[in-house]
């Protein structure tokens, strides 16, 4: 399977429904009155992480989400439907940043973590919540609030307890289908892995713990050198490191070195995780030489294990290190900034504009303002009075008169062209 650990994705809720105006006509009622329904609310967008997923290569596929819109409302006080969330699953480990701030708004560390990344519209109301003694037979409704639309980068940093460094080749494929199910891609040349391999190591207690097999690191990799440089982030998260050596390389212990040279330009959190040395491929090693070895790593003061992966000599021993290792050593605390996702629930859209078409002819744009005139008819008095005066409280009218209109000009919002007159120009 192709291995993706950055995708971008456009996601948009969906829109309310519209509330509508209709009156109750029925046998032996007095009087009826208003009976305009609600709007269904539009479906929410939702991120869950799911640790069953390790790629985002699902993505790569299909990188648009759209939640369903709102019903609009119906005649005897009948609400429209609302429409149903949407969910969508990414691996844990998962950063999420929205692309217009760069702010990092949620980190998917948890099993069925859910993070509300666009809420959806609310439905408009009908004309039954706009009576009042004074106004019994109300002839306007409220149109549903609109969807947000965002565009999201999705970054995974692998969630591990273990982390397997060391040079191309020195048996890490090897080693992890040894103590896992993983079943990585084996061979006796370099750059034979080149994407993160994931195995679960089973306890002595029966739960387990994830190893991550990172692809080969060369010198030169935290500069772009080779592939590790793609893959370095992918160890941040790991309670600490197993760093596989090549027994039978010229100077094993200079290959540990420049790894964790790689290590340290990249970052110093990764320099300064916890290591533990198996030289690997003892089968392959005289005793003598093999002594020599031990005492190099020791005198750096390291812990060292000598084993063969291929044969399994050894291995028992150090699967119990491993898991009292990660019995014992805390999961290292995310530093990833998150910042307050307020644009997750900001569906209101004040914006507007207006401009001048032609000599006679002004436009008014805007997402609240056009949202109106769609449950406007231009018909009905009552209706358009209600239009004008939501014009007054936004600053519309002020501006339209800023800009030059005069009686009898044409004013377009939306569907609607409506003639301007204002008496207060003949006083």
């Amino acid at each position: 399977m192709q291995f993706i650990d950055k995708a971008k994705i456009k996601i948009s809720s969906g829109k309310g429904g519209n509330g509508v105006v209709a009156w109750r006509r029925e046998k032996f009622v007095d009087k009826g009155g208003p009976a305009g329904g609600d709007g269904g609310n539009g479906g929410s967008v939702y991120l869950i992480a799911d640790e069953g997923l390790s790629t985002l290569m699902d993505f790569t596929y299909r990188s648009i989400f759209k939640a369903d819109s709102g019903e609009n409302g119906f005649k005897k006080s009948m609400h429209g439907k609302s429409a149903k969330d949407l969910y969508i699953k990414v691996p844990t480990g998962t950063i999420v940043k929205d692309l217009k701030t760069g702010n990092i708004i949620a980190d998917m560390t948890e099993h069925e973590q859910k993070v509300l990344v666009a809420k959806g519209g609310r439905g408009g109301r009908g004309n039954t919540h706009f009576c009042t003694p004074q106004n019994r037979a109300p002839q306007y409704c409220e149109p549903g609030e609109p969807g947000i639309e965002r565009n999201l980068q999705l970054e995974l940093k692998l969630i591990a307890d273990v982390g397997l460094l060391g040079l191309p080749n020195a048996g890490k494929s090897t080693f992890i289908s040894r103590v896992s199910a993983a079943k990585p891609k084996i061979a006796d040349y370099p750059f034979t892995t080149i994407v993160p391999n994931l195995g679960v190591v089973r306890k002595s207690t029966g739960d387990g713990y994830v190893i991550a097999d990172i692809p080969g690191l060369i010198e030169g990799a935290s500069d772009g050198v080779g592939l590790g440089h793609d893959f370095l982030r992918h160890i941040e998260r790991c309670r600490f490191l197993l760093h596989i050596v090549d027994g039978t390389e010229e100077n094993p212990v200079e290959n540990y070195k420049i790894i964790n040279n790689e290590l340290a330009k990249y970052s110093q959190k990764l320099s300064d995780l916890y290591q533990i040395v198996a030289i690997n491929k003892i089968d392959s090693i005289d005793l003598e030489r093999l002594e020599e070895l031990k005492k190099e790593f020791m005198s750096l003061g390291i812990d060292v294990f000598c084993i063969s992966a291929v044969t399994g000599k050894n291995m028992e021993i150090i699967k119990q290190e491993l898991e009292n290792k990660v019995n014992t050593i805390p999961k290292p605390v995310s530093e990833v900034e998150i910042l307050e996702d307020l644009d997750a629930t900001n569906n209101d859209d004040n914006y507007w504009e207006v401009y001048k078409a032609d000599k006679n002819t002004y436009i008014v744009n805007g997402g609240k303002i056009i949202r109106i005139s769609q449950v406007t008819n231009s018909k009905n008095t009552e209706q358009i009075i209600r239009l004008q005066n939501t014009m007054k409280a936004m600053g519309i009218i002020d501006e339209l008169k800023k800009i030059g209109i005069q009686n009898g000009d044409t004013v377009v919002v939306g569907k609607l062209e409506l003639e301007y007159w204002d008496d207060e120009m003949y006083k």
